[in-house]
């Protein structure tokens, strides 16, 4: 008697990639934060939550004294962490000098010679390599499958990228002549913001044109000769234990196709390993176009949806203690990519020609410390011989008030 099952219908014939997909199986991956002292060494790290503020406050300040009235309102926008911002200009003499005013013995702020100068270099630092900073924005912008980010969003990753923070709004600056143009919707009328409802998109849109190879790419054919695998630089910290079974996955995890972050990524599975090692194939590009190869964890909030990640993509940084380093600093967090500090001349990650600018910044914040710290001891100040000489032709409404 012949059954009345039916046969088994044969499995379709899945793609490749798919297939790979599901034969992975996700690992909870629970590790330990382990604190490792040498990055709180690098100065442009260890200060880099004052940074920014402190290099638009000396933007906004003239060598000559002005009056902490004209800056004192805008504590939010500079976002200083100090309530106050003249609280703020007193914690960096070597950057900012204060005087008394004419009027009601009202703060005076101006620019320090040093803090001068360093501004001077920075404009001329962007104008001499201008072509490849801003071609970190246009990378930046091929990351977004939509080929443009909203400019609130373009305005944000600015400082990181190393342009200007009034590259958008100066005419003389003339953001055609990098490639890029700012389109308005029709949300824009309806609000006050003058940014909002306004993107920033390519001139040629990224179209008929060869996408550019990403850090690990470059670093895979450096090193193999060729991209087909494209494994992830670790570097474990000291005293950082793996689980085996953790360990194995990675082992896994590394082997696994690795997906441009210029690439199509729509026929991925989301919640894979294959997503997971994209996301952070994405966030190892992302750093590495940065000045210092680092931001504060919340900033990359707002690149989310642009760049395809998931909601809790922030978790890729604990599951990846070898790739991502978290730095908490004054109730902040910021997350380093360690193989711009830890893997020396053997690395594809191009230097920002910026870097140098920021670094001597952070070395004013330093210095300031050390003046500070002779104030209270009654020491006498060591200054810049070409400060000495400054202060010696100032007059008397901008000398400095001793603490």
């Amino acid at each position: 008697m012949r059954s009345l099952a039916r046969p088994p219908r044969p499995p379709k014939p899945l793609p490749p990639l798919a297939a790979f997909v599901q034969s992975m199986e996700y690992v909870e991956v629970k590790m330990r934060w382990k604190k490792d002292a040498s990055f709180d060494a690098v100065p442009v790290l260890a200060h880099a939550r004052d940074l920014r503020p402190l290099a638009a406050l000396a933007r906004l300040l003239s060598p000559s004294p002005t009056p902490v009235s004209a800056v004192s309102k805008l504590r939010r926008s500079l976002e200083t962490s100090d309530r106050r911002v003249a609280s703020f200009l007193r914690r960096f003499p070597a950057a900012f000098v204060e005087s008394v005013g004419p009027e009601h013995n009202h703060p005076w702020f101006r620019l320090s010679p040093s803090a001068a100068r360093l501004q001077q270099e920075e404009r001329d630092v962007f104008a001499a390599h201008r072509a490849d900073i801003t071609s970190r924005l246009r990378r930046l912008i091929l990351m977004s499958p939509a080929r443009r980010l909203p400019l609130t969003v373009a305005q944000g990753m600015l400082w990181h990228l190393g342009i200007p923070e009034d590259y958008f709004k100066r005419p003389d600056f003339d953001i055609g002549q990098d490639g890029f143009r700012i389109l308005t919707t029709g949300d824009a009328v309806f609000s006050e913001d003058e940014n909002h409802g306004k993107e920033l998109g390519l001139i040629d849109d990224g179209k008929d044109q060869e996408m550019p190879l990403s850090v690990l790419q470059m670093g895979a054919i450096r090193r193999f000769g060729s991209a087909e695998e494209v494994p992830f630089p670790l570097f474990p910290s000291k005293g950082l234990r793996l689980k085996r079974k953790i360990g194995d996955w990675m082992e896994g995890f590394q082997k696994l196709p690795c997906i441009s972050p210029y690439e199509d990524f729509s026929n991925i599975h989301r919640g894979s390993d294959v997503s997971e090692k994209r996301a952070v194939g994405v966030l190892h590009e992302l750093f590495s176009l940065f000045v210092t190869c680092s931001a504060e964890r919340r900033r990359l909030l707002c690149l989310r949806t642009h760049l395809g990640l998931s909601q809790k993509f922030h978790l890729v940084f604990e599951r990846h203690p070898h790739i991502f380093y978290l730095l908490l600093k004054e109730k902040t967090c910021f997350v380093v990519l360690k193989e711009a500090y830890m893997a020396g001349g053997h690395t594809s990650i191009e230097e920002h020609p910026m870097l140098e600018v920021r670094s001597k910044y952070a070395r004013l914040m330093q210095e300031s410390q050390e003046i500070i710290r002779r104030r209270r001891s009654g020491k006498p100040a060591q200054l810049d011989p070409e400060d000495q000489e400054s202060e010696g032709s100032k007059g008397v409404n901008s000398a400095a008030i001793p603490s």
